[in-house]
């Protein structure tokens, strides 16, 4: 079973995520953060030994700490050097997509306006792990 961090503080959006992954071909537990300091602090215990998770998924802008901030503390960690992240948010900013990459980001996309489009992620978010499984 696959375990995935999602940092998102709209509950609609969390509600939808789930919804992308449903009936997908691989079980998952889905951990949410509300806010970049849960995030953070979930990170920091994936990175001193505790449950780690298989791919995390950050939303941009978030409370207290946003997506770039948790994805700094993300790759400060060695131990979490291998993760796949993929940053999901509502900016079409090519800006923000260059300092998303460029802090690592395995991944920059868009929330979806449809409901095609969110089943797309769920597909998306399959071949990540199935890839993570294969290294």
């Amino acid at each position: 079973m696959f375990r995935i961090l999602l940092a998102e503080d709209n509950p609609g959006d969390v509600l939808l995520f789930r919804e992308s992954l449903k009936n997908r071909a691989f079980g998952c537990e889905l951990v949410v953060a509300e806010d970049g300091q849960q995030a953070i602090t979930i990170v920091q215990a994936a990175a001193n030994g505790g449950p780690r998770p298989d791919l995390i998924v950050l939303d941009v802008n978030l409370p207290k700490h946003n997506g770039d901030e948790v994805l700094r503390h993300i790759r400060s960690k060695p131990a979490l050097a291998d993760v796949p992240v993929m940053m999901l948010t509502s900016s079409a900013s090519p800006m923000d997509q260059a300092t998303a990459n460029g802090l690592g980001a395995s991944l920059y996309l868009q929330k979806p306006s449809d409901l095609e489009e969110l089943m797309e992620i769920g597909k998306i978010i399959e071949v990540l792990l199935k890839q993570k499984r294969a290294s």
